[in-house]
């Protein structure tokens, strides 16, 4: 099954920026947002370069996480403060989500994320080489709950070949989802890949680095179920 090239990996939603994200846009924008290019950049390298200071070689390779639609930023911000020696790359193109995460970065501090506030396919197409990313966030995609809008779900195969291909051997992609339907399309769809290994019999307890989010905690409080989903490339 082909992933369609009309579907992007974002659905544009209502929402107005706030007179703090618009600021946060101001102030944190020039540093922590990226310009998407269709040039063949290294992204991951690029932004290597940016987090080593001048004149310094640093002893370790820093890794590098993809997160595409990180929504309002609450678990980037986080993950990104729990992990300070990792880069975080954060894709989406919801306004008030990247206001919010510039307002978090200027807030807690952080160094360690980069914003594309474009279409993440695009972005792995064109930006991302082959075996470059040591790791991989999709926490809680739109499942598009009817039936026939299925179809327009992120997690295709085509696109998920296209994720394990710039995992480097070893690194992870991490799904997350609070709609069983789409958690068992993922386990399918992920499962069918050969690049990719489930490190769980099934679905994985969540990662220590994963937060609760409100939103998930509401859920959680009303019944619903929560599914992680951790495969390595192999």
């Amino acid at each position: 099954m082909e992933f369609p090239k009309t579907i992007k990996s974002y659905v544009r939603r209502a929402g107005r920026t706030t007179t703090g994200q618009a600021k946060a846009f101001e102030e944190q924008g020039p540093k922590f947002l990226l310009p998407y290019s269709e040039s063949a950049i290294d992204l991951v390298a690029s932004y290597a370069d940016i987090q080593r200071p001048a004149g310094k070689n640093e002893s370790k390779e820093r890794l590098t996480i993809l997160e595409i639609g990180f929504g309002m930023g609450e678990a980037t911000a986080h993950i990104a403060a729990l992990l300070p020696e990792k880069n975080f790359l954060c894709c989406e193109v919801h306004e008030p989500g990247v206001g919010a995460l510039l307002k978090r970065i200027g807030e807690q501090g952080l160094s360690n994320i980069r914003i594309l506030a474009h279409d993440a396919v695009e972005v792995i197409d064109h930006m991302l080489p082959l075996q470059s990313l040591d790791g991989i966030h999709v926490f809680f995609p739109d499942p598009w709950h009817k039936l026939k809008h299925n179809k327009r779900r992120l997690l295709q195969p085509m696109l998920v070949a296209k994720l394990a291909a710039r995992l480097k051997p070893g690194g992870y992609l991490h799904c997350a989802t609070d709609w069983e339907p789409y958690a068992q399309q993922m386990l399918e769809v992920l499962g069918a890949e050969p690049l990719l290994k489930n490190t769980a019999p099934d679905y994985a307890p969540k990662p220590a680095y994963r937060p609760l989010t409100k939103f998930e905690n509401r859920g959680l409080k009303l019944g619903h179920g929560v599914w992680d989903l951790v495969f390595k490339r192999v």
